[in-house]
């Protein structure tokens, strides 16, 4: 039983590294949405249900809810597909990179425009904030890159606060789903410095986790966190699984200002993700029972988090 154990975890890991670095992955994102509707007032529901019919994806939306979600639950089930879209574009054809390193920094005014769905690059960059820490303190840090995660989430809520066309809303409000999801987890909100990586790790990208004891690609520490609610993509499930979530302390739900959710993930990055036994360099490392408990822990309440947040910035600002 222990190496069947194993063996599946094994797997699941090896999964984890195939896949591209997202944050969530996609069943974390739909989790994530599922919490915020059901906390979004009656009015603001149907005025993103509306909206979200506007993105060209819906019809193909429409397909991947399985039978088994109940007609009353087609409308959340949208809406928690929706938040995936940002990472649905990073493999449509029609949509292509932008910027230097893989798509991953910036480069020229394309990269802080925001005009809908005529635009068809991916701005893989819009889905983190690489706060720099040092380790040790000593080493010098990068600056960190102005179009990023925290800068797109205040325009975006700028815009649907504000008399814009609906077809720009409804792209806003898609990516808002994505990246107020994303800058909760850690890793999305903090890259380590080290004598060897002066650039940083790329949040956790640089870091090898182990997968033994069956030979297997080994891991990103990115991934093992992206994927701490489960490597499921059926929206039932996932819904399943959001109802089993912790709910969102108040106070911390209370938190509207999109700076301090991120200068949290980047405590809990230095603090949580980077302990012991992931240690200094890029690894490989084996972590333990109890980090894995941790990380699975503080995984499930930052998504319940996001989810609380998420609803509470739409009930104010959803126009």
């Amino acid at each position: 039983m222990k190496s069947r154990t194993l063996f599946i975890a094994c797997c699941l890991l090896s999964f984890l590294c195939a896949s591209p670095a997202f944050a969530w992955n996609k069943k974390g994102h739909m989790v994530v949405a599922f919490v915020a509707y059901k906390q979004l007032d009656p009015t603001v529901r149907k005025r993103a249900d509306a909206l979200l019919k506007l993105n060209p994806s819906f019809k193909h939306w429409l397909t991947m809810i399985p039978p088994s979600v109940p007609a009353a639950d087609r409308n959340l089930a949208i809406f928690m597909i929706a938040a995936t879209w940002p990472d649905q574009i990073k493999s449509d054809p029609t949509f292509h990179d932008d910027g230097t390193q893989d798509g991953n920094v910036p480069n020229g005014p394309s990269s802080s425009q925001n005009t809908g769905f005529s635009d068809k690059l991916r701005h893989k960059y819009w889905h983190f904030v690489d706060l720099p820490f040092a380790d040790p303190a000593s080493l010098p840090v990068p600056t960190v890159v102005t179009t990023n995660a925290q800068e797109r989430i205040t325009l975006f809520l700028s815009v649907l606060n504000s008399s814009a066309a609906d077809p720009l809303k409804s792209y806003d409000l898609a990516w808002l789903l994505h990246i107020i999801g994303d800058v909760h987890q850690p890793l999305h909100a903090a890259t380590r410095i080290t004598a060897g990586d002066a650039d940083g790790d790329d949040g956790g990208n640089g870091v090898k986790i182990t997968c033994a004891p069956t030979p297997c690609k080994m891991p990103k520490l990115h991934s093992v966190w992206d994927g701490l609610l489960g490597a499921q993509e059926d929206v039932a499930i996932a819904m399943t699984t959001a109802k089993g979530l912790p709910g969102a302390d108040p106070k911390r739900a209370a938190i509207l200002d999109e700076a301090m959710w991120i200068t949290e993930s980047f405590d809990l990055a230095k603090t949580v993700v980077y302990a012991a036994p992931v240690g200094p360099g890029s690894g490989p490392f084996t972590l333990s029972s109890k980090y894995n408990t941790t990380a699975r822990r503080v995984g499930r309440a930052q998504a319940a988090l996001a989810g609380a947040r998420l609803a509470a910035v739409l009930n104010r600002d959803l126009k």
